[in-house]
């Protein structure tokens, strides 16, 4: 099958091709390029014509929490059956917006592996999915009380880190402040932390959004820094050098920000704890958002990788919503080729997926999202995804 448009990205942060095709063949990509040349070289194969539009790779959300479900107006009826179903649909809500692969980063014990398992037997349809167990934070830490898992003391967590990943966790996190500056987990246990991943060929993120805690994260070794929502254009600079990613979350921030504007002045339903919680923090959600808009190519600017993702978990938001973090970093300066990196090639990289997915590039998977439009001059058209493929299998189509 031969796959044309009028625009196609190949997810490097810098090809455009006018009028390119993808070939595609038993679930891989078997050629890209020009779309005269390339449908002049298979004669017969059948050709799939999407006109004006834009064919780029599936795009990656390295921030989610399929399973989280702590956000719900009903709580007390979410028992082991209605969090899987609830999961499984944030992961087809996934596919229905162009996103192929997810890293999860903290759902419900068990859960994200028996999902991808469900996946892989066909009983569900979901993206390619790289988790975490439940989190890890100290005793009454951020996201205590939602699931994530209470460690105290280097030993400690080095013993939980043990069981996470012999429980199947493919990544293992840590969180390691709230809205305050004051930082949680000590730099003893931190390193203790990295050390033991690390010398097991296991990586690591952490959820450090103040200083110094994202300081001490760096310094640490985490290979991901989650949110990192003050950090300096030193700290991104060393980032860089140490070869350390950077998973921003702007959505995330500024959604909160403006429902908290939207509470103060119209009300709100604050019957969920998280609900309410966010605006117990309204006055950090303000600073957050505008540290985002400020910094955020400056710090693109310094040669640290970028990684898109979405964290969205307060009831009634829009799930997933990749789109608009990559908006928002065109908006904040980069250009849509750069942004549609940070949700392709450079997430494929730290996953180490790259000999897999994250590219249109012959011999990887066929992960393919066709969206309405010219995306390497508009983000938004994102917004209007017309067919998603993962494997060459079409699992979603408007």
């Amino acid at each position: 099958m031969i796959i044309l448009a009028r625009n196609l990205i190949t997810g490097d942060g810098a090809t455009l091709l006018k009028d390119g095709a993808v070939v595609v063949d038993k679930g891989k990509i078997r050629d890209v390029g020009p779309a005269r040349e390339v449908v002049g070289r298979y004669p017969g194969e059948s050709v799939v014509d999407y006109g004006d539009a834009t064919i780029l790779p599936g795009l990656f959300d390295m921030h989610v929490h399929l399973g989280y479900y702590y956000s719900q107006p009903d709580l007390a009826n979410y028992d082991d059956f209605l969090i899987a179903y609830y999961a499984a649909k944030q992961a087809e809500i996934a596919l229905t917006l162009g996103i192929t692969t997810v890293r999860d980063l903290s759902s419900p014990h068990n859960l994200c592996k028996q999902l991808r398992l469900a996946g892989e037997k066909g009983y569900v349809a979901v993206p390619r999915i790289i988790h975490t167990d439940a989190g890890i934070c100290m005793s009454g830490g951020h996201g205590h009380t939602d699931g994530i898992e209470q460690v105290d003391g280097a030993d400690n967590i080095r013993a939980a880190i043990r069981r996470q990943r012999r429980d199947g966790a493919d990544w293992i996190k840590l969180l390691t402040s709230h809205r305050s500056n004051i930082p949680e987990f000590t730099q003893e246990e931190l390193e203790a932390a990295v050390d033991e991943c690390h010398r097991r060929n296991i990586k690591t993120a952490v959820h450090a959004g103040t200083q110094p805690s994202i300081e001490m994260c760096i310094n640490a070794g985490f290979d991901t820094i989650e949110h990192g929502t003050f950090m300096t254009v030193e700290q991104a600079e060393k980032m860089a050098q140490k070869g350390q990613a950077w998973t921003p979350t702007i959505t995330a921030y500024t959604y909160l920000y403006e429902y908290c504007l939207k509470i103060k002045e119209e009300g709100g339903d604050l019957s969920n704890p998280v609900a309410a919680a966010a605006a117990r923090d309204c006055d950090y959600f303000g600073p957050a958002a505008f540290a985002y808009r400020d910094n955020f190519k400056k710090l693109y600017d310094t040669g640290v990788t970028v990684l898109a993702g979405s964290d969205m978990v307060l009831y009634g938001a829009p799930p997933l919503p990749i789109n608009r973090e990559l908006a928002y970093m065109v908006e904040y300066g980069i250009t849509p080729l750069e942004a549609i990196r940070t949700a392709t090639a450079n997430p494929a990289r730290v996953l180490g997926l790259d000999g897999v997915t994250g590219q249109l590039v012959k011999g990887l998977e066929a992960d393919v999202l066709v969206v309405e439009g010219d995306a390497a001059k508009d983000i938004t058209a994102l917004n209007h995804v017309k067919c998603v493929y993962l494997g060459g299998k079409i699992v979603y189509q408007r």
